[in-house]
């Protein structure tokens, strides 16, 4: 990697390549220029989510750019417009491209990480944790109500969990084996089921992670007035509503994106994270030199929590 001051040299980077087994390769690619109110940032750790690999393989993120929305490193230049983060500041961001050694990063996309928060930790926050927060947060989430979360083993999932329970709702657990269940009465959720088996009685709040036939169910235990958010469909299935589901008493399915920075968000996130009052989960943590086998895993449905990638030094 170049020095911060003087010639630009190429840094290594996991970019959009199609003819790679997973779509993505290691390369190399120019080092970013930072603008006047983004940060420079050096890489440390970076967090696959599932949409990442949907991203590559469906041409949403164009072949030889960058991967990636998750990352955790240092400050090795300021913003020139003087806001931002000093120089040496660790802080995690979620910015497009991310998964590169270097990452130039506007100001509103990122925060400062607590000293007791470590990294490995912080990086599973940006994607799945601010998805989680703001899906929770759209649908209206207040004591009492009734939430079900769907593929409540995976990241979003267990952070929409803890920060249900917290607000106070009844949260009910949704996962596709007993063993993917595991640990999630201890951060929250009041039942744990697998799929949507026994649950009988309505619920205010669903948020939907699997897609498909789930995605129906789901839909027919709402109650009135209650919300569905949709913020991911690993079940790669399509969703049938059979004639008149839609019509009735009124109750909404809207999609979810996360489409505006997100540093406020993750401040309020990391110190709920330093803090020891939301967990992070990490299911997965090697160099991100075994891509491959990060993916294979994500997947597979081999990870509870997060997969975390360690940015070796060139």
């Amino acid at each position: 990697m170049s020095p911060v001051e003087g010639e630009a040299m190429p840094v290594r980077a996991l970019v959009v390549d199609p003819s790679a087994p997973d779509a993505v390769r290691l390369s190399q690619v120019p080092e970013p220029e930072a603008g006047s109110g983004e940060v420079l940032v050096d890489v440390t750790h970076v967090s696959l989510n599932y949409g990442d690999l949907n991203d590559a393989r469906s041409g949403r993120v164009p072949a030889g750019a960058v991967l990636g929305s998750d990352a955790v490193g240092v400050v090795v230049r300021a913003a020139a417009d003087g806001s931002g983060p000093a120089v040496g500041s660790r802080v995690v961001a979620l910015t497009s491209g991310a998964f590169a050694e270097r990452v130039a990063v506007p100001v509103s996309a990122l925060a400062e990480v607590p000293k007791e928060l470590e990294p490995a930790r912080a990086v599973g926050l940006p994607v799945a944790g601010v998805a989680a927060l703001r899906s929770l947060r759209n649908a209206g989430l207040d004591a009492g109500k009734r939430v079900l979360i769907t593929g409540a083993s995976g990241g979003v999932g267990r952070f929409a969990v803890q920060l249900a329970a917290r607000a106070g709702a009844h949260v009910i657990a949704s996962v596709g084996s007993a063993a993917r269940g595991e640990g999630l009465g201890e951060i929250g959720a009041d039942e744990v089921l697998i799929g949507l088996d026994g649950l009988e009685e309505a619920v205010d709040i669903v948020v939907d992670g699997v897609g498909g036939p789930q995605l129906v169910a789901a839909w027919n235990l709402l109650a009135p007035g209650g919300s569905v958010q949709s913020v991911g469909w690993t079940s790669g299935e399509p969703a049938v509503f059979p004639p008149y589901a839609t019509v009735g008493p009124a109750k909404s399915l809207t999609s979810f994106v996360i489409d505006s920075p997100a540093g406020a968000d993750l401040a309020v996130l990391t110190e709920l994270a330093a803090q020891g009052d939301l967990a992070v989960e990490i299911g997965w943590q090697g160099s991100w030199e075994r891509f491959d086998e990060a993916a294979d895993a994500l997947r597979g449905r081999r990870v509870s929590g997060k997969a975390v990638l360690e940015v070796s030094p060139s």
